[in-house]
């Protein structure tokens, strides 16, 4: 398999597959980037878990994947919004409200990777990574 441009995009493209396959589980290739990915979903409380899972060489994320009691994806929309391609910062005061707070933004900022509203709140401003609701 080829290497993606753009892991990020891949992550968020394996999780709404799998969702949409009503999958339990999906593993992405690991990174440090993405491990923070999958923490903040964590806590935001958009899977139920994941973890470093090592085959050798090969390091991986197992994301576990939360559904409603209807068996219903919790995450409705997951999408990239700075790509490599066309990166989108924005300053403290402008970091967007994801569906007038319902949804998460993640962000890349000085200080690690975060959510838009904790960033807001540290006024600190970064690299919108995604957005999810």
């Amino acid at each position: 398999m080829a290497a993606t441009s753009d892991p990020i995009a891949d992550m968020l493209t394996r999780i709404r597959n799998a969702q949409l396959a009503r999958h339990p589980k999906v593993d992405v290739p690991a990174s440090k980037l993405k491990m923070e990915i999958a923490r903040i979903l964590k806590e935001e409380g958009f899977i139920t878990n994941f973890k470093l899972a090592e085959d050798g060489a090969k390091r991986s994320i197992r994301i576990y994947l939360k559904y409603t009691s209807g068996n219903v994806p919790l995450i409705s929309r997951i999408e990239r919004v700075s790509r490599p391609g066309c990166r989108v910062y924005v300053a403290s005061r402008e970091v967007p409200k994801v569906l007038g707070g319902l949804g998460i933004n993640i962000l890349t900022t000085p200080r690690g990777v975060m959510t838009g509203s904790a960033a807001r709140k540290e006024r600190l401003g970064g690299e919108v990574l995604c957005q999810l609701w």
